[in-house]
């Protein structure tokens, strides 16, 4: 609604997002809803002729419009209409043309797509500037309450969140309920449509194994040349997270492994928002990217609901109640790979990049460090700009590493957070969080 009102034709807004997150989906609805009339061409069925407009006619968009009205069986309205270009790196000449038909200035244009950056996909056209990048992520905490019918909980959170005040033992056990089926779910469209029909998570967990499916058919069909690599690490993903520090640890693909060869890989599942990636930072200072170290990483999936399909087939799900575990918090398992991801997926669809902090000293106990998030402040100053994240999926915990970062870095830090189980509550100078406030950091 702001690109469409502020923009005003100037740029093409660009949706990019994983396969099945609901971009066509959520780009018809507004184009049906916010415009008199609207084109909608989807690369994935459209046929040659209309494709060969794109190339025939940039010099002649007259009658590149006549001949799309005609194909479409629509009246185009100038500035009242909108042509949606649905998966647009399955023809990048059409991507190329935006730059003409944004000039032209007549219409509204609205791209959707993934891996968009791939060099097959941009290979020998040149990246409009016109384009506008939103990035579409799985539903969100406060989407999955909308369509679980609840529209009261979330501003009682925020309102809550904002005055660091503790919700109460009732509301707190319901909003960490609705949580609990926020993991197990996930957010991919399919997947909640399906909870929010049947409540049942077997049927649940068959629509997200459809959704992972169809991403080995994409990395088989789409990552040509190191396809064996990106199934690697998608397969490996799972007990890759399994471990104590969740870094990933390539040794698991091969032991003579190494970054640079598996480097397209990671950037693959990257670009097709499969996977949300953290970086190692070497400093919790001012420009964390400044300080990265790009060969150590974490390797989250992109939504936890997907993860947990993934990890586990479908008769440990029937046998062993898995999910009924997980929402009577009765986890036998490592429950720490659960919660980390899920808090990785909540920071990235809140906009923030994902780091960590790592420090290794077999010399001095106090210079060795692990803290899973740093995130920063949205206007950087000379002080106080980073806050420090330990995640804890457990009632039993204990806050070395931070206490640690927060004697050696406190110049560098502003609040510090224990995301957890519990309630909201303030202590020595650091605030705990409940899992489902993260969204509001």
């Amino acid at each position: 609604m702001a690109w469409k009102r502020e923009r005003n034709g100037e740029s093409a807004a660009f949706v990019n997002g994983a396969r099945r997150v609901g971009k066509s989906y959520i780009v018809r609805a507004f184009a049906e809803r916010e415009y008199r009339s609207f084109i909608f061409i989807d690369f994935n069925q459209v046929g040659e002729q209309v494709k060969q407009l794109f190339d025939d006619y940039m010099d002649d968009l007259d009658t590149f419009y006549m001949y799309l009205s005609s194909y479409a069986n629509t009246p185009l309205y100038r500035r009242e209409s909108v042509i949606v270009l649905d998966e647009v790196q399955l023809y990048p000449r059409a991507r190329a043309a935006i730059k003409f038909l944004v000039a032209d200035g007549r219409y509204d244009f609205i791209e959707t797509g993934s891996l968009v950056s791939i060099k097959k996909n941009v290979e020998g056209i040149l990246i409009p500037s016109e384009e506008e990048e939103m990035l579409m992520y799985p539903m969100d905490f406060e989407e999955f309450l909308w369509a679980m019918g609840n529209e009261t909980l979330m501003p009682l959170v925020r309102h809550n969140f904002e005055k660091k005040r503790e919700m109460g033992q009732a509301l707190h056990r319901k909003a960490m309920d609705y949580f609990r089926q926020y993991l197990i779910v996930g957010g991919m469209p399919q997947a909640v449509a399906k909870y929010v029909e049947t409540r049942d998570f077997n049927k649940t967990d068959h629509a997200k194994r459809m959704i992972l499916n169809l991403y080995r058919n994409d990395i088989r069909r789409y990552a040509k040349g190191y396809e064996a690599k990106v199934t690697k690490i998608f397969d490996t993903l799972p007990s890759q997270l399994q471990k104590h520090e969740k870094r990933f640890v390539l040794r698991a693909l091969g032991e003579s492994a190494r970054m640079r060869n598996y480097e397209t890989a990671f950037f693959w599942l990257s670009d097709a928002m499969i996977v949300n990636i953290a970086y190692n930072t070497t400093a919790p200072a001012i420009g964390l990217g400044l300080n990265l170290e790009d060969t150590t990483l974490k390797c989250y999936m992109a939504d936890t609901g997907l993860l947990l399909s993934h990890a586990f087939n479908e008769n440990t799900i029937v046998s062993e109640g898995l999910y009924q575990k997980i929402l009577t918090d009765k986890l036998e398992f490592n429950g720490g790979m659960i919660i980390e991801n899920v808090v990785a997926q909540m920071l990235r669809a809140a906009g923030h990049s994902l780091y960590f902090f790592s420090k290794h000293d077999a010399d001095n106990a106090e210079e060795r460090m692990e803290i899973d998030f740093l995130i920063a402040k949205d206007k950087i100053t000379s002080r106080h700009n980073i806050s420090p994240i330990e995640v804890k999926s457990t009632s039993r915990y204990t806050l070395r590493s931070l206490q640690k970062c927060m004697a050696k870095y406190a110049a560098h830090l502003a609040a510090p957070y224990v995301v957890h189980t519990a309630d909201l509550k303030e202590e020595n100078g650091i605030v705990f969080l409940p899992l489902y406030m993260v969204p509001l950091l």
